[in-house]
């Protein structure tokens, strides 16, 4: 069933229809109480009914609302303009916001790409686009967004890993949150497609990992982190003992031979690598 626009004029100018026929209701009535000319009554009887007509037939839209009509059970369509008006008489009208909606899903448990178990939760920002689709397309379309949007936060989480640890995968869930999100919103956006809904925006708001592996996982990110740290170390002395050695023996300061420049390099190695400050042995030559 597709959104479709009803049929309706300005509610003041239907006001105005009302009071004149509430008018010529109580004009028929008293020529009937004057003359007892049936046709009066008959008169006034109409008008009377057209006064009620034309009263359940006034409604007021509210901005960023709308309205769904239907009569005797069939749809008939939707008022999404702000205001008052005057529409088909008789009928059940269901008010359906159209503001958008921010929805924060629970902390679910899930298992990521490589078995992981993680906490995961997602912001999710929406709106009614069919009224039609959200009205009778599902029994409650904020219930549906609800249950859809764990189900869709789920199946994305399985998709990725928690971390790229080893540079075997091009997208993981911690480091790549814009990706994440964008599939995370179209994967909504087809899931509630049937209720009517545009995911204007679905982010992750909370990760990380499961109580009972983060304390291990935390070990291996800071064993990573240290392991990265000494590898910028090592290059980084090699790259000055390679410089002091060729700079010694470019200004003839001192000759090396391979097995002193083996001495020196393990020597300078020691001193930049180690973690601890190294104490200088001066040699001093030979007491006699």
């Amino acid at each position: 069933m597709n959104e479709k626009n009803i049929g309706k004029i300005n509610g003041f100018l239907g006001l105005l229809l009302l009071l004149l026929c509430a008018a010529m209701t109580v004009i028929s009535f008293n020529q009937f109480v004057l003359s007892e000319n049936f046709i009066w009554l008959l008169s006034a009887i109409l008008c009377a009914l057209i006064t009620i007509l034309l009263l359940s037939g006034l409604t007021i839209i509210q901005p960023n609302q709308a309205k769904v009509f239907t009569l005797f059970g069939s749809y008939l369509g939707v008022i999404k303009h702000e205001g008052f008006w005057l529409t088909l008489p008789l009928t059940i009208r269901k008010t359906v916001s159209l503001r958008v909606i921010n929805f924060n899903s629970d902390k679910l448990k899930v298992n990521d790409l490589e078995g992981n178990p993680i906490e995961i939760a997602a912001v999710v920002v929406y709106k009614v686009s069919d009224t039609a689709k959200a009205v009778f397309g599902v029994e409650d379309y904020k219930e549906f967004v609800h249950t859809q949007s764990e189900t869709g936060l789920r199946h994305i989480a399985s998709q990725y890993p928690y971390d790229n640890f080893n540079n075997d995968y091009e997208i993981s869930l911690r480091q790549h949150s814009d990706e994440v999100g964008d599939e995370l919103t179209k994967d909504l956006q087809t899931r509630l497609g049937l209720a009517g809904v545009e995911i204007i925006e679905a982010r992750i708001m909370h990760l990380a990992y499961s109580s009972e592996i983060a304390h291990a996982m935390l070990q291996r990110q800071q064993a990573k982190a240290v392991l990265a740290a000494r590898k910028v170390i090592v290059e980084g002395a090699v790259s000055m003992v390679k410089s002091a050695i060729d700079q010694l023996s470019t200004e003839g300061i001192v000759e090396l031979d391979e097995e002193k420049k083996a001495q020196m390099v393990n020597n300078l190695m020691v001193a930049l690598v180690s973690e601890k400050g190294s104490q200088p042995v001066i040699n001093t030559g030979t007491i006699y």
